[in-house]
């Protein structure tokens, strides 16, 4: 069977392009106004023709439309010519193609492999996730039941655990040098206005009487369960 115009069975119904069946019809009137003429005949857009816009090599856009086979065959029809009626045999001929056992396979087929090469970029999407979220997948496990406070000593440990190689010295130096801690005075070593309101660490004041029989105040700073994973995602984040 020659091809009188190029079908388009991407979709899910096989629809032609409205320009190239009004230039194969020879059709006398111009494209916009015929084919307004032609929708008015109860067609409905979104389920019979999807308007298109289209760039032009000249510059600027135009409007065209894919239409259905179905409704392709009513306008040949309404056409009342020569061109009109070879045209709409040529659908009818191609719809009974398109229904025998072999066309429902292949179209079978095809349906399965592009559902194939879905689940294959949906993969290749969730790899790059599994790939991005890895540090914090790596140290939830670690503290995810953790309700409880620790000492910034048990931070550093729990650092190495995951891969990051510090001890509690340098760990407090990181600390203090990146605004976490304060850095001297009586306050060394205490949380920043700023880490207390990201609520990386709470302070645990405790007390004790010395040889002396005073009571002596202790205050110590001990990394939330917040700050634990604030702190090895970053730390991970900046060793990846």
């Amino acid at each position: 069977m020659n091809e009188l115009i190029r079908i388009n069975y991407e979709t899910e119904i096989p629809s032609v392009s409205a320009r190239d069946l009004h230039e194969g019809l020879e059709i006398k009137s111009k494209y916009a106004d015929w084919f307004k003429n032609m929708s008015a005949y109860g067609f409905e857009e979104g389920s019979d023709y999807y308007t298109v816009s289209k760039n032009l090599e000249t510059g600027g856009r135009t409007i065209e439309h894919d239409v259905s086979v179905d409704m392709a065959k009513q306008i040949c029809m309404i056409q009342r010519t020569e061109k009109g009626r070879q045209y709409r045999q040529y659908f009818l001929d191609l719809e009974k193609a398109w229904n025998t056992p072999e066309q429902v396979l292949a179209r079978g087929l095809k349906i399965a492999d592009r559902e194939i090469q879905r689940l294959k970029t949906d993969r290749a999407y969730l790899l790059e996730d599994v790939q991005r979220m890895k540090p914090k997948e790596i140290f939830s496990d670690a503290v995810s039941a953790s309700h409880t406070s620790i000492l910034i000593g048990d931070l550093a440990k729990l650092l190495k655990q995951n891969g990051i190689e510090t001890g509690q010295k340098r760990l407090f130096i990181y600390l203090r040098e990146n605004g976490f801690l304060m850095k001297g005075g009586n306050s060394k070593n205490m949380p920043t206005q700023r880490a207390m309101e990201m609520e990386l660490f709470e302070v645990k004041e405790g007390s004790y009487i010395d040889s002396n029989g005073c009571n002596i105040t202790t205050k110590t700073t001990k990394v939330t369960g917040k700050g634990q994973i604030y702190f090895i995602n970053r730390f991970l984040g900046e060793t990846a």
